[in-house]
């Protein structure tokens, strides 16, 4: 079991530090900081509390599409170069199980994901939190001179706009984007382990990606409003079991207008994503497993 550990960590370290030093990563992290970094400068025609939720949207957007974006294109690239350099091959032959290979390039994966968005949530928080203070700085000195305001009044004001601020609540919604991005990496390894090239992984795994998150719109149409039949249902639970619905992980319009995500909630986004992700992981090994190589 430790030798197992072993080198499921070994092949995720290593895939970590192949995936860094890839030029798409520092492209896309530099895009997602700019997006963030203009969202928070060119917002000067509205209000305060208008500013800090459009800072938000913009920066969590910017978040999600960086996970989902690498975590295909990540995923896709790393078995067709491990075979066209052999290192599958030297690999497998250690002995190493595919089934610890297949964990190990998906932590890997994973890892880069957790890091970059730790890293862009603390730089997006930073950019917040000093745009917070330099509204309120300004809007708390044009109310000093307001003779039609109180105290309690200039206190709400304030804390409506750090309400919209720096909270925790950022954590949660930074921990949604990473498990939806758990699940879109997960479900790109399998179609990976079946396709022969990169560019066909990517574009099956965003054709999924597109399909997961317009099908419980779908299932609702032919379920609710057409009142599909036993086999209807049967067909929406079984593309709901395939395609997971990834607009669950969605919270980025809640965090936005200042709804708090529950702890509950959370948890059902965990269990949700240990279940896909377990599902693809079996699916991925035993495709691969009777793959000739």
């Amino acid at each position: 079991m430790g030798g197992s550990l072993g080198r499921i960590w070994v092949l995720a370290g290593a895939t970590f530090t192949q995936l860094v030093r890839m030029k798409t990563f520092y492209f896309l992290l530099i895009f997602c900081a700019l997006v963030a970094l203009a969202g928070s400068l060119n917002i000067m025609a509205y209000n305060a509390e208008q500013q800090m939720k459009l800072v938000k949207d913009v920066s969590l957007g910017a978040m999600s599409l960086f996970a989902s974006i690498f975590g295909i294109v990540a995923t896709a690239m790393l078995i067709p170069r491990d075979m066209e350099d052999r290192t599958l091959y030297t690999i497998l032959a250690k002995p190493v199980p595919r089934v610890e290979y297949l964990i190990g390039k998906l932590l890997g994966v994973l890892m880069v994901i957790g890091v970059s968005l730790a890293a862009m949530h603390l730089f997006f928080s930073g950019v917040l939190y000093a745009r917070q203070e330099m509204l309120l700085a300004d809007d708390m000195t044009m109310m000093a001179d307001r003779v039609d305001l109180t105290e309690e009044d200039v206190q709400s004001y304030a804390e409506r706009v750090r309400e919209q601020g720096v909270t925790w609540n950022l954590v949660n919604a930074t921990g949604a984007i990473f498990l939806k991005a758990c699940v879109v990496t997960a479900s790109a390894m399998v179609i990976s382990t079946v396709a022969t090239t990169s560019l066909f992984t990517i574009i099956v795994s965003v054709l999924v990606f597109f399909i997961g998150h317009v099908q419980a719109l779908a299932r609702t149409y032919w379920v609710d409003v057409e009142g599909g039949g036993v086999v209807a249902k049967l067909f929406s639970a079984l593309v709901a079991l395939v395609f997971p619905d990834y607009q669950l992980y969605n919270v980025i319009d809640g965090v936005v207008s200042g709804e708090w995500i529950p702890f509950g909630a959370m948890l059902k986004l965990v269990g949700l994503t240990a279940f896909y992700v377990g599902i693809y992981t079996v699916v991925a090994y035993l495709v691969f497993a009777e793959k000739e190589l």
